[in-house]
Formats: structure tokens, C-alpha cells, sequence
């Protein structure tokens, strides 16, 4: 077992009496409520989407015990560094780049005082070119411009990495690195600006599903690549499949995984990370339709944050959960 599994363990144990009675008293509570700052994404992108639902969810079925106010951000990256400042309490992140944060690894200089809520839902990692274009493999990339994430997102961080794990890096910048988001790679894919672009996100996108109608696309596959970035950087990477039918697809794709924590400062109340978690929870399944089709979220599936500690807020609701 690992020392982060089992200081969850011990988190989640008998020690949590104090916390669970924070919590169990959290709907008497007087005073004023509890307004938090979620850094979420960029406007009009799923985290933003997914954060704006999330708020919403908390000012219907709250009970007015809670107010959640999203950001509109770069994304994972400087979400981190935001919570790290103290400009936001709350973030969405995907894994890899929280773990970095929580672990004091670049692009971080330190350890950020981060813990998780939930692990959310899974990236699928998209490496789309023209279909009718010479490119077919990552390595057929060399010396080609790339769309590989905006700066300060999550997409920015793991491209480079699959970049790198392929021999395509060259310092700063591999490959002809274009810093884009979602909406101006899809746009400079569709003018040939750009031979390929990079996303990470949930399956379909709609984005993606509306630039598949107008240019016929092809997916690389990238679950090859899996294996040597888990061994560098840990077992947060994994191998999934695109299915057959998703952007026209006659076949399933193999790529990479990465999950989407919903993270915290350690700072945040205990009683206001549970209230929280009771409205992810129960609204799951109208927040997830915001980012991603057929998820389902499971508090033993959302305690699996990795080196990530869990708030004691969130390990006293899913103590409660499980009985």
C-alpha cells in the first residue's frame, strides 16, 4: 500500500469524530454562508461549463447553506497556482497537474497547499489531424506546427510530455508547440494553420463532434506512449479507448487517460467541503452532462486522488457514505 492510500486510510478512520460532527451540525449552522471561489477554465470550455453548473446546483439545492462563485481561467495550471496565492479556495484540475502541485514538481517550484474533494470524471487525450493529410502517427509530427494546449492549461502540460515520450522534444517549445485553446485549434486546424492539435477532455466534445462535420478528421492513436509516461511520472496516466461512433468514428482509437479532481485549499471548512460534495452528488448526473456523456461518479471512484491528500471535509462525507 502506498504512504498516500494509507493516509487516507487513517484520514478516513476513527480519528474523524471532530470533523463529522462539523458536518452533521452544518445544517443549523448561523452566521453567514460560505462563499468560495472556484477557478474553473475558459469561458466556454467544459471545466467553465462544468463550474457555472456547480454554482448553480449550490444556490438551488443548497438551502442557502452555501455559494459557489466561478472564475473563468487559463485552466489547470494557473488554477493550481491560484489556489497556492489564496486568490481561489476551490479548482478544478486534471490529475497529473495536481499531483505536480501537490507534490512540488514542475511546473510548480513547491509544494502547494492543495487537497482534493473528488476525483470527477476521465480525460480522453484527442491528437486530431485532417484526414486527408500526410500525418498518421505522433512521430510524423517532427518539425510540424502543433496545437498543444493553451497556456497555463492541463492540455499544455500533458502534450508535451506525449511529445517528449515520443523524441519529438526540442526544449521549450517541441514540435512547432502552438500555445491554443480548444476553440482556436480547431480553428487553425480547419485553415491549415496548424497539422494537428491536442486536447484532453470527455468523449464527445462537442466542439470536436461540430469540426468533425466540417473537415474530416483523424485520431492518432497514443496508448503506446501510456506505459513510459506512468513509469516517469506515475501511475495518474492510463490507457482508454475513443470508441467506435464518437466524431464519425468506424473504430475504436486507443489513447491515454487522465482524470479531473476537484480540488481545495486546505483552509476550506470542513463543513462547507461536505456540503459541497452532498450537492456534487446529488446532482451528479445533470453536472456531468455538462463535460462528458456516460459517467458515472461513485464515492469509492472519487476517493482515488492519488498522491493528492483528501480535504478532511471530503474524507468525513465519504466516511459517512459508506456507513
Amino acid at each position: 500500500m502506498t504512504s498516500a492510500a494509507t493516509g487516507r486510510r487513517r484520514l478516513m478512520g476513527a480519528g474523524l469524530g471532530a470533523v463529522a460532527a462539523a458536518l452533521a451540525g452544518c445544517s443549523g449552522r448561523s452566521g453567514p454562508v460560505p462563499r468560495l471561489r472556484l477557478a474553473t477554465g475558459p469561458r466556454g470550455g467544459p471545466y467553465h461549463a462544468f463550474g457555472r453548473a456547480l454554482a448553480q446546483a449550490a444556490g438551488d439545492g443548497g438551502g442557502g447553506r452555501l455559494e459557489i462563485l466561478p472564475l473563468a481561467t487559463a485552466a489547470s495550471v494557473d488554477n493550481l497556482r491560484r489556489l497556492d496565492e489564496g486568490s481561489a479556495d476551490l479548482a478544478l484540475s486534471m490529475a497529473d497537474v495536481a499531483e505536480d502541485a501537490a507534490l512540488g514538481r514542475a511546473p510548480f517550484t513547491r509544494r502547494a497547499p492543495v487537497t482534493a474533494l473528488a476525483r470527477v470524471y476521465v480525460n480522453y487525450t484527442h491528437l486530431l489531424v485532417p484526414a486527408a493529410g500526410p500525418v498518421r502517427s505522433l512521430t510524423d509530427l517532427a518539425g510540424r506546427p502543433v496545437a498543444a494546449g493553451a497556456d497555463g492549461s492541463g492540455v499544455q502540460v500533458l502534450a508535451g510530455r506525449v511529445l517528449g515520450a515520443a523524441g519529438l522534444s526540442t526544449g521549450p517549445a517541441p514540435a512547432g508547440e502552438r500555445q491554443l485553446g480548444l476553440a482556436e485549434s480547431a480553428a487553425a486546424l480547419r485553415s491549415g494553420a496548424v497539422d494537428a492539435a491536442f486536447w484532453s477532455g470527455g468523449v464527445p466534445t462537442t466542439a470536436l463532434t461540430a469540426l468533425a462535420a466540417e473537415l474530416p478528421l483523424r485520431f492518432l492513436p497514443l496508448d503506446g506512449y501510456a506505459d513510459a509516461l506512468r513509469e516517469r511520472y506515475g501511475p495518474v496516466y492510463t490507457a482508454v479507448t475513443l470508441p467506435a461512433g464518437a466524431y464519425g468514428l468506424t473504430a475504436p482509437v486507443g489513447t491515454i487517460g487522465v482524470g479531473n479532481y476537484l480540488l481545495a485549499r486546505e483552509d476550506v471548512a470542513a463543513s462547507a467541503a461536505g456540503e459541497l460534495l452532498r450537492v456534487l452528488f446529488d446532482r451528479r448526473r445533470d453536472l456531468l452532462r455538462e463535460v462528458t456523456a456516460g459517467v458515472r461518479l461513485e464515492p469509492r471512484f472519487a476517493i482515488s486522488t492519488g498522491a493528492v491528500p483528501l480535504h478532511p471535509g471530503a474524507a468525513a462525507y465519504y466516511r459517512s457514505v459508506y456507513g
